[in-house]
């Protein structure tokens, strides 16, 4: 029962997962899409290719959202009740483990059948890569790659900023995040405008990034048989973050997708296109290129992640509210 501000913001995160596990995104009304339409609008209105504008952009919607949840924040300052509910509330709003993992499901349904045109349409319900020239293995490893990334994005970065910030950090953190996946591309377009979003985007996931990269190492046994060796499994996803996870682009990304090759002994990476231009990645891992079966095997460590960040967001969420309870008293 909530009956502290200790307990609310834990036990807010906890609910709000529960819901997600149980409903998934909204299909109507979304509060994410809603900020994103906005955020569109006002880029239309505002757009000039350079940073300061781009910078400006990105303060007045990441700002507008964090301004908000402060209020609703400060509102249940001294009724945990509310304060579990608003958090439970945005909680849902911004996870997105359950859908992430439904849309790996139907990657894996479609290749399954090899109906690789619909396969093709969906990855876009994924990442933003051109999936016109992609066949069977190659739809497959851009699947693995973007559930492991998306782990981070969409489930541990979440939770870990609304474990340390309750309200605010939720919001903020997903505003920053639909930002960066709005104008923070290197295109033509976006490369000076963007680049405060981007960089925003990347600060934001350093850390979490990382202690997604744990988490897949520790849940790296739910995706190997017994016969496998369970515990060779964590040591070699650990072995496979710690070697490769630099190497990617992204100071984050190389993180996850490290470990997730390491958990499920694949090897991810090599040409992607995106709007035309191919860019080609490290390898990450030592083991086989996915396949079509391996997708089922990265929702199952998808969730495990997933549950994990959920336990570990609570708790740290419940040891931040006792030490602040005990500073206060």
């Amino acid at each position: 029962m909530v009956r502290t501000g200790t307990t609310a913001r834990a036990a807010g995160l906890l609910l709000g997962a529960g819901l997600d596990a149980l409903l998934g995104d909204p299909r109507r009304g979304h509060p994410v899409a809603g900020f994103g339409r906005a955020a569109a609008a006002l880029e239309k209105a505002i757009y000039r290719d350079d940073r300061a504008r781009g910078a400006l952009f990105t303060g007045i919607c990441a700002g507008t959202v964090l301004g908000a949840a402060v209020l609703a924040e400060r509102a249940g300052r001294d009724r945990p009740v509310l304060r579990c509910l608003t958090t439970a509330a945005a909680t849902w709003a911004v996870l997105g483990g359950t859908s992430l993992a439904r849309e790996g499901e139907i990657m894996a349904r479609h290749l399954e059948g090899g109906h690789l045109g619909a396969a093709r349409l969906r990855l876009s319900h994924l990442c933003a890569r051109d999936p016109s020239g992609l066949d069977g293995p190659a739809l497959a490893r851009a699947t693995v790659e973007s559930l492991a990334e998306n782990t981070g994005d969409a489930v541990v970065s979440p939770l870990f900023w609304g474990a340390v910030a309750g309200v605010p950090g939720l919001a903020a953190y997903r505003a920053l995040n639909t930002l960066d996946a709005m104008v923070g591309y290197r295109s033509a377009r976006y490369a000076n405008f963007g680049w405060a979003s981007a960089r925003l985007d990347d600060a934001a996931n350093w850390l979490p990034a990382r202690l997604t990269g744990a988490l897949t190492v520790l849940a790296a046994p739910a995706v190997t048989p017994v016969s496998g060796g369970r515990l060779r499994a964590s040591a070699e996803a650990w072995r496979v973050l710690r070697r490769d996870g630099a190497r990617h682009p992204s100071p984050n990304a190389g993180r996850c997708e490290a470990a997730a090759a390491g958990a499920l002994g694949v090897r991810l990476g090599g040409a992607n296109t995106y709007a035309g231009e191919v860019e080609t990645r490290p390898a990450l891992g030592d083991g086989r290129d996915p396949d079509v079966p391996d997708i089922r095997r990265a929702v199952r460590l998808t969730r495990a992640v997933s549950a994990a960040a959920v336990a570990a967001s609570a708790g740290l969420a419940f040891a931040l509210g006792r030490a602040r309870h005990g500073r206060a008293r």
